[in-house]
């Protein structure tokens, strides 16, 4: 049975679809099997890999939550693409949107997407989603269906200002709606740590938070082989191995593993 991951942060620009590309594809080769849910509208993770004929195709997981509200049945397969760095994804397009829309006035409107996951939940050791940089349905459907919450962060102030009001979102769905929600952790994102205001601002989360939710002791480096990496539709890991990036997704990988989440 999959532990289930969300990847969220109401904030853009936090690195999320990166996260959830480049810990799928870490886990993968540590023979793992692994899915990604692209539940972004954007589709950027879905991009990300290559797939980028989404907002033109109906297999996507726009169709599979439509299904659901509508008590119909679900494909067995739930359109699963499999990539050839050993995971597979379910892919998202715009029309996602759409379907957030329809979720308000749904009866369970919380739990749509979990059915969907629950087709395909006992295939896998884990099961990623990345989440839209929103609090809105998709995101409260995302944690509902959801064993921990993993929460990249911008080492710069703002964002991290920002995580009080996430933070309050986690705690009321796991009262509410998911008791057994956890946070993974905190992961900072895109950090050049060689600026003094990157390093002030990590220590003050530290400061904040670290007596309460765990905070990765790796980083992720910023890097523009990232952008190149998507470019080519592939990992980090791949394409740019023994760069500064790949070794901070491989320590994460570790971490997320020796931590047993």
């Amino acid at each position: 049975m999959a532990k289930v991951i969300s990847i969220v942060n109401q904030k853009g620009g936090t690195g999320k679809s990166a996260c959830a590309a480049n810990l799928a594809a870490g886990l993968a080769n540590k023979n793992k099997k692994v899915l990604i849910v692209d539940a972004d509208p954007q589709s950027d993770v879905s991009a990300s890999f290559g797939y980028r004929d989404c907002d033109e195709n109906d297999e996507t997981l726009t169709t599979l939550m439509e299904l659901a509200l509508r008590d119909e049945k679900i494909p067995e397969d739930c359109f699963i693409r499999h990539h050839e760095e050993g995971f597979d994804i379910i892919c998202s397009n715009i029309e996602l949107a759409g379907v957030e829309v329809q979720l308000v006035n749904a009866m369970s409107r919380e739990f749509i997407l979990k059915q969907v996951i629950s087709i395909v939940k006992e295939r896998y050791d884990y099961i990623l989603i990345d989440c839209m940089p929103s609090l809105g349905m998709l995101t409260i459907n995302a944690l509902a269906a959801s064993d921990e919450v993993l929460i990249p962060v911008e080492a710069s102030y703002l964002p991290i200002k920002g995580l009080q009001q996430l933070l309050k979102t986690i705690g009321k769905v796991r009262r509410q709606i998911n008791p057994k929600l956890q946070i993974a952790g905190i992961l900072f994102s895109m950090v050049n740590a060689r600026t003094k205001d990157a390093r002030d601002n990590m220590n003050l989360l530290q400061s904040v938070y670290g007596d309460q939710i765990h905070i990765f002791h790796s980083y992720i480096p910023f890097s523009v082989r990232m952008k190149e990496s998507v470019r080519e539709g592939e990992s980090i890991l791949k394409y740019d191995p023994y760069g500064i990036v790949a070794p901070a997704f491989q320590y994460l990988t570790e971490e997320v593993l020796a931590d047993g989440i």
